[in-house]
């Protein structure tokens, strides 16, 4: 298949979720499934969260290869989140059975009293080489916890120490966007400059606000220096409410992603989508054909986004190794 740029265009979707059951849990308390796609939070607000056709309640491996094959998409780095609640185990099934096409991230409260427990299993017996930490004020940790710094609290501190240990790991963050106190950029490099040899990846680009550039400007020239931070641009078109037929080719998130490389360059920007929400907002093709279509990446660079940096940073062969050797 070709796209619309007119040639073969393999990819890797670095930002996917899979929900073997609605288990969401942030600041509107628990998400409850209502079926065809929808869930409800208990203060009372619903939302759409699986596309028609993807799955009634939950999003599963099959269907996930299903959309992945019809879009060239070869990989997907399975994430967690609050939203649609910690797939963990799910997504090591789904990585067992499917070594070539998922590698996964698993996430956890740092907080509760077993957390050194549940990160060493997940590493140590499951074999996971990345941990998601969804920190946003919005949709994360931060909405049911007193602020805290990703660099500088001690239990965070601990369970990065100790998966610095191994090879290649990745730390993938979302600490939401610059008006909530989970903001921290500062962070981020803090952590990139204490362990060289890990992979930091901020996702949703930042956050950013194309009517305010600075802000993501002043994000890009902290993370600049350093190599070991990249960014993936999943549901940037969400972020700048791009949404619906009328918003595509989405003019903002081109102005983002052409400033993300003046600053960063392509080798450290990865395409992904946040599907399945993200791709009840706008069809899932659309969230690579307008990359193809804005004409600010070349062939090759578009080949480094959409594939080549997430295969360097994700799928490690120490990485895809480890979770090959998974006993359980």
């Amino acid at each position: 298949m070709y796209g619309k740029g007119g040639f073969l265009m393999k990819k890797i979707d670095a930002h996917l979720h899979l929900v073997k059951a609605i288990a969401g849990s942030k600041g509107q308390g628990r998400l409850t499934p209502l079926g065809k796609g929808k869930a409800i939070w208990d203060d009372g607000e619903i939302i759409k969260l699986i596309p028609d056709g993807w799955g009634e309640e939950n999003f599963l491996m099959e269907k996930a290869l299903e959309v992945m094959e019809a879009n060239d998409v070869k990989k997907a780095v399975l994430l967690q989140g609050t939203l649609n609640g910690y797939q963990n185990y799910y997504s090591y099934q789904t990585v067992k059975k499917y070594p070539e096409q998922f590698i996964a991230a698993f996430a956890l409260d740092p907080f509760v009293d077993n957390a050194m427990e549940i990160v060493k299993r997940h590493v140590e017996v499951l074999g996971f080489r990345a941990i998601k930490f969804e920190i946003s004020q919005g949709g994360g940790l931060h909405g049911f916890h007193q602020p805290f710094s990703l660099a500088n609290n001690p239990k965070i501190q601990q369970i990065i120490h100790y998966i610095a240990q191994y090879q290649g790991f990745v730390v993938t963050v979302d600490y939401g966007n610059y008006q909530q106190v989970s903001y921290q950029p500062e962070a981020i490099v803090a952590l990139a400059k204490r362990y060289p040899h890990v992979d930091f990846v901020v996702c949703h680009l930042s956050f950013p606000d194309a009517d305010n550039p600075q802000i993501l400007t002043s994000a890009l020239n902290q993370f600049a220096p350093y190599a070991n931070i990249y960014v993936d641009i999943s549901a940037i078109q969400d972020i700048e409410q791009e949404q619906g037929p009328e918003a595509y080719p989405f003019i903002k998130c081109q102005q983002d992603v052409k400033l993300a490389k003046e600053i960063l360059g392509v080798k450290r920007i990865m395409w992904g989508t946040d599907s399945p929400w993200s791709a009840t907002f706008n069809q899932y093709e659309q969230l690579y054909s307008w990359l193809e279509e804005s004409g600010i990446f070349s062939a090759a660079e578009l080949a480094d986004i959409f594939y080549s940096n997430a295969e360097k940073v994700y799928f490690k062969q120490a990485n895809v190794e480890a979770m090959k050797a998974a006993k359980e």
